[in-house]
């Protein structure tokens, strides 16, 4: 407790003592730093080849929500492959600002229904399709 406005006896100040043992961590750090970065320049640690962005290895596979992405990319040309899905994003997000008029007639909506249905379950076979592959 303070008394007169007298320190305590036991208290340590701040200002030289931490920041003097904070100071020999961080050095303390950085030489540890600079020794495991010397010895990896000097004795590397290779995993194998490099990698090849062109050569996918067969055991890769993406996540389940890609999966019908990547089945498509098996059998169509590349370009086609990675602008037709940013393509159909962009139809479907402004699609409804291009299209105002009210739907009257039940008979193009049954069809726009069964599209829509086909779609789905094409996309859900070929998700499919790409995690058994």
């Amino acid at each position: 407790m303070l008394e007169d406005n007298k320190p305590e006896k036991d208290s340590v100040p701040f200002y030289p003592d931490h920041v003097i043992a904070e100071l020999k961590v961080a050095v303390g750090l950085v030489v540890i730093l600079i020794i495991i970065g010397v010895l990896g320049m000097i004795n590397p640690l290779g995993l194998g080849d490099p990698a090849d962005p062109l050569n996918t290895p067969p055991h890769a596979k993406p996540e389940w929500y890609f999966l019908a992405l990547y089945q498509m990319l098996k059998y169509v040309p590349k370009v086609v492959g990675v602008v037709a899905p940013v393509i159909g994003v962009l139809i479907i997000a402004i699609w409804p600002f291009l299209d105002r008029k009210p739907d009257t007639s039940p008979r193009i909506r049954l069809i726009r229904f069964i599209i829509s249905i086909v779609g789905v379950i094409v996309f859900i076979a070929a998700t499919i399709w790409g995690e058994v592959s």
